[in-house]
């Protein structure tokens, strides 16, 4: 049976068709952007925002959907109906991962809101490796998709030192300065088709962490803070109200898991489906040498960052795996799955134990993952500190930022209880070392 949708063809993506691809990772989307267009894709990525947006996807897509399909559907009918673009000569690109979150329906729900919106002669373009869509004008081939991995590794090396700096820094705008000066210059090699070997990733990578290492910091000690949660909500600006920018106001340091581990876990789901239930020998073979090379590519990055004492690294995904092999089944992969409860664990145990689980509407597998984890994880982890926030498109921010405002207090209380004991624990060894015989003691025994 001839399939319904307008297929994105080579012949409009020959013909420069504007392709819109809705917004999540600020930096790592700005480089994708331009290796799609190397590759002969005239992308966009989108930055509309505003209730605009959510009102579009409240009238496009039913209200018990989950938030982040409102919110990309929203973003998708809010710039067709900008005036921006010429309806005749667009097409949009949204993910589908094949698994059993509605993310793999997205783009059902996305047609299905074009045709209610008189638009259903705009292609939708799947972007998948397993096999859900293809079209003929878009193609994810080997060279593509190693860029594209490549883009995310930057991404995410600057993302993690950049959050680690900017708290400390001593010139205000030092940090950003420095990430849009990197954009510009991948941008300039990837023109040039620079940058892309294993041997130039590891070359810049170690001059990224350099150059962000150089930055003038203070040395306070301020509150850390780890953010997880279902992808898009956890990334994105829109889906999470700001909450980047709003801990930046909150005088603490946060860190938030890469994008490079989410990928890893789904080529390891792959591996696992085949292991469990059988498949082809190919894909498995695909897949386990697609996850080695990833896995080589990750390695580049945390050894990069962990040359830095300053900086901490993010830790191995075959580690991040081992933490939660007592605590939640590998079997629970729907959405982020058992990935979720890993990465707070990894957090922890990377001094990042006051932990925000950003909880969005509709999506059950980060809710059960998430939430629903939180007493396991501080049997696990005596100590850890997870606030669940639940984004709505009828949630309120205030109410937001007011829970996380509660879990800072106790977390800022929690640090200094354990400067002081600390400290206390170390004039004790001082005492001990010295017999009683140095100033202080003198001092403190007059």
């Amino acid at each position: 049976m001839p399939s319904e949708h307008v297929e994105f063809t080579r012949e409009m993506r020959e013909a420069g068709y504007t392709i819109l691809v809705p917004n999540m990772l600020e930096f790592h989307f700005s480089l994708l952007e331009k290796v799609l267009r190397l590759n002969g894709y005239n992308v966009e990525v989108l930055h509309n925002s505003g209730q605009s947006v959510k009102d579009e996807g409240l009238k496009y897509v039913h209200n018990d959907t989950c938030v982040p399909a409102l919110l990309v559907i929203g973003q998708f009918i809010d710039a067709l109906h900008s005036g921006k673009y010429d309806l005749n000569r667009v097409a949009l690109a949204i993910t589908q991962t094949g698994g059993g979150c509605r993310a793999s329906n997205y783009i059902h729900l996305l047609r299905k809101a074009l045709k209610k919106a008189g638009l259903a002669h705009i292609p939708v373009i799947s972007i998948n490796m397993s096999g859900l869509e293809s079209s003929s004008g878009f193609k994810l081939t080997l060279p593509l998709i190693r860029q594209v991995i490549a883009s995310l590794i930057y991404g995410d090396c600057i993302m993690h030192v950049s959050n680690q700096t900017r708290p400390y820094e001593l010139h205000a705008g030092e940090t950003d300065a420095l990430i849009e000066r990197w954009n510009d210059d991948l941008i300039a090699q990837f023109n040039r088709g620079h940058g892309l070997s294993q041997k130039e990733m590891k070359v810049n990578l170690q001059r990224i962490v350099s150059d962000f290492d150089a930055i003038e910091r203070s040395r306070e000690i301020k509150t850390r803070v780890g953010v997880v949660g279902e992808i898009y909500v956890k990334y994105s600006p829109l889906g999470n109200n700001d909450l980047e920018r709003f801990l930046r106001t909150q005088d603490c340091e946060f860190m938030v898991p890469g994008v490079m581990g989410f990928i890893l876990f789904k080529i390891d789901n792959r591996i696992e489906d085949i292991h469990l239930y059988g498949g082809n020998v190919l894909k498995l073979f695909f897949c386990k040498a697609l996850l080695h090379y990833v896995q080589r590519m990750e390695r580049i990055l945390i050894d990069a960052i962990a040359a830095h004492p300053a900086f901490v690294p993010p830790s191995p995904f075959a580690h991040t795996k081992t933490l939660v092999r007592d605590v939640i089944g590998y079997g629970c992969k729907m959405g982020e799955g058992w990935l979720l409860t890993a990465e707070m664990l990894e957090l922890a145990e990377n001094g990042y134990e006051n932990i925000i689980c950003a909880q969005p509407f509709g999506c059950l597998p980060n809710h059960i993952c998430g939430k629903g984890m939180i007493r396991r994880l501080t049997q696990v982890h005596p100590g850890i500190n997870i606030v669940p926030i639940d984004y709505d498109l009828s949630a309120t921010k205030v109410n937001q930022e007011n829970r996380i405002r509660l879990m800072l207090a106790v977390a800022h209380d929690t640090d200094a209880k354990r400067q002081q004991q600390e400290l206390l624990i170390a004039q004790d060894e001082r005492e001990a070392a010295c017999g009683g015989d140095c100033e202080a003691c003198k001092a403190k025994v007059g």
